[in-house]
């Protein structure tokens, strides 16, 4: 397959550099070169450099673990207790952490993202205004600006079997090269109480997807999914 089919960066998250704040480089082809962790550009490596750039910075009163990197938190921030941390880390400007996140690894947090009760979030980017908001999952996965995650949505990212994670377009079968890809989706796209995104889902900007649903496949803008 042609990959300059697939939808680009830009084609998904077109007001990504509107805000204030940083915000990830996202422009690689095919776009989910950002979950591969030997990417010169990919998500682990920008991390990394920018929560070195920036230092550590978070509140003496918030559970973090730093041993495996900084965790650099905007001063804005809404942290609410019983929240755990685990470096690196970036929280950006006016980002909001409902009591009981849990934010691992590699997670990339933008300007006024909302990471709500019991969603737990790793190796993934929540662009400004992203939001999951409720018992939500988030692996290995970008979600656009102004995108909601309805509550327990979760964003699978890992095959029963372990194996590589293929996509799918039209009747073709697009293998990724990543053992864990969950979800890149669009801006402003509305996913429905409880969805599940198999391994491998692309959501075009502004799909809606029904509840209780279970996704596959690229699925192009303005979609609705039911």
């Amino acid at each position: 397959m042609d990959l300059g089919l697939l939808p680009s960066a830009d084609e998904l998250w077109p007001r990504k550099n509107e805000y204030q704040g940083e915000v990830p480089y996202l422009e690689l082809s095919p776009v989910w070169l950002i979950l591969n962790s030997k990417e010169q550009y990919g998500l682990k490596n920008q991390l990394e450099k920018i929560v070195e750039k920036l230092g550590s910075n978070y509140p003496s009163d918030v559970s973090v673990d730093e041993n495996h990197g900084p965790v650099y938190i905007d001063d804005s921030a809404t942290l609410e207790p019983g929240i755990h941390i685990i470096g690196p880390t970036y929280i950006g400007p006016e980002a909001i952490i409902r009591q009981g996140a849990y934010i691992r690894s590699y997670s990339w947090i933008c300007f006024q993202a909302v990471v709500g009760h019991c969603s737990e979030v790793k190796h993934s980017i929540l662009l400004p205004k992203a939001k999951a908001p409720h018992f939500n999952y988030v692996g290995d996965s970008v979600i656009g600006s102004e995108a909601n995650l309805g509550a327990g949505v979760k964003l699978s990212n890992l095959r029963n079997d372990g194996g590589e994670v293929h996509t799918r377009h039209s009747d073709q079968r697009i293998p990724t090269g990543l053992r864990k890809f969950g979800a890149l989706i669009g801006e402003k796209c509305q996913l429905g109480c409880n969805a599940v995104l198999n391994p491998g889902v692309i959501l075009g900007a502004g799909c809606s997807v029904f509840p209780n649903l279970t996704v596959s496949g690229i699925h192009p803008p303005n979609g609705k999914i039911r």
